[in-house]
């Protein structure tokens, strides 16, 4: 005989426990649903973000990049054509314009340099901050890697922003002391000879020529801000490859007389000078009184080359000119081949007597970037072993 009262409360029981499973299952469903609904919802905002950046981004890189092409003059056009362009452009330019960064560039500059700094290092770059590639980090890899207590300051407006930021953290992460810095060109050239030049310049009266305009800026630039603090002035195209130790007040030779031993042309890619040195301002004279914004090399290397010429061994200024091998061991010319990777057993040689040669006396390789920036650096290559051995964080190595 069935017991009805206990089969009626065994019904209830299962019924009561299906109920509270079910309603169990369903509030774990919305709660699921919800987490995903959130989680999609916070996806989504982050989508957009992103997408709201990265639209920003390239707004500003389109700025940079008007920026930069308003220092690049046309081509096939008179003098005063040319000198009507640059003055319907002045609005644009933004490297001559104050603003809140470049009044604060001395006491920025002062602080820098203030904590325990190996050596101060310069560099410019007046190009948009997108161009700033694996070429140029690797420089500073390189320069880090020879001195890991150094100092570099990159006088830049387009770095010195929140991509630039982006692009020097990688070595700032791992405690290297690298800053990016908008110059004022205002300070750095007054009580100068260049002085005169960048306010006649900025009138607009002047024939900026057809050389880009942030080339020959580029040239004064680093002749101005090592009078005004010293230290090393070094071109973002370079593998440094040892101390720049007991180098003082020095300049490097690009060619020499292989009978004499003379140098025949210097350059002004790497300059190590003490602050205020007469060399400096000698060179500033020559670059406000001979400008020519039409010949290339004519402000640079064409113009260290004449001043040193004419000095001769007058008294008064102290420095050195150091042999090809120190900075420019292989010319622009004949550079090409060390992007090379060996193709036989000679060629390997070649390339174990070349690294031989420049771990003697060589403190930097120049890489020529306006002859190779298109050059695909081969693995094996001679810059390809240099890269390998002297960089940091060492990636991308063959996509630069």
């Amino acid at each position: 005989m069935f017991d009805y009262k206990v089969l009626c409360r065994a019904k209830l029981s299962i019924i009561f426990t299906t109920t509270l499973v079910a309603m169990i299952f369903i509030i774990y469903k919305d709660s699921i649903i919800c987490e995903n609904s959130e989680e999609t919802r916070g996806q989504l905002r982050s989508s957009i973000g992103n997408k709201q950046l990265h639209s920003m981004q390239e707004k500003i890189d389109e700025v940079e990049e008007e920026n930069f092409q308003s220092l690049v003059p046309p081509l096939s056009v008179t003098e005063e054509e040319r000198i009507a362009w640059f003055r319907e452009k002045m609005p644009q330019i933004q490297i001559f314009k104050s603003n809140n960064l470049t009044r604060k560039f001395h006491s920025r500059v002062k602080k820098f340099f203030r904590s325990g700094c190996e050596a101060q290092f310069f560099m410019t770059w007046i190009s948009p901050a997108a161009t700033f590639g694996r070429r140029e980090f690797f420089t500073l890899e390189s320069l880090f890697k020879a001195h890991p207590h150094g100092c570099l300051m990159i006088l830049s407006r387009s770095l010195d922003s929140g991509r630039g930021n982006k692009i020097l953290k990688p070595l700032v992460d791992r405690g290297f002391k690298v800053k990016a810095v908008t110059p004022d060109l205002e300070f750095l050239f007054k009580n100068t000879p260049a002085g005169a030049w960048f306010k006649e310049m900025k009138s607009g009266k002047k024939d900026p020529g057809e050389i880009p305009l942030a080339q020959n800026l580029s040239n004064l630039i680093r002749l101005a801000v090592l009078y005004k603090y010293g230290g090393v002035y070094l071109d973002t195209d370079f593998i440094v490859l040892k101390p720049f130790t007991g180098l003082k007040n020095s300049i490097g030779a690009q060619s020499m007389d292989m009978e004499t031993k003379n140098w025949t042309r210097l350059n002004n890619a790497v300059l190590i000078f003490d602050m205020n040195h007469p060399l400096l301002l000698k060179f500033m004279e020559e670059f406000a009184s001979t400008f020519d914004g039409n010949k290339w090399g004519h402000n640079g290397p064409y113009l260290v080359s004449r001043v040193v010429e004419n000095i001769g061994k007058q008294p008064g200024y102290k420095f050195r000119v150091l042999q090809p091998m120190a900075f420019y061991p292989v010319d622009w010319i004949r550079i090409n081949r060390l992007f090379m990777k060996p193709a036989n057993r000679s060629d390997s040689r070649w390339v174990q007597e070349k690294l031989l040669q420049l771990s003697g006396e060589t403190y930097g390789v120049h890489l020529w970037n306006k002859q190779t920036r298109n050059m695909q650096i081969e693995e094996g290559s001679v810059i390809g072993r240099l890269i390998s051995e002297h960089c940091l964080i060492c990636q991308h190595m063959y996509s630069s």
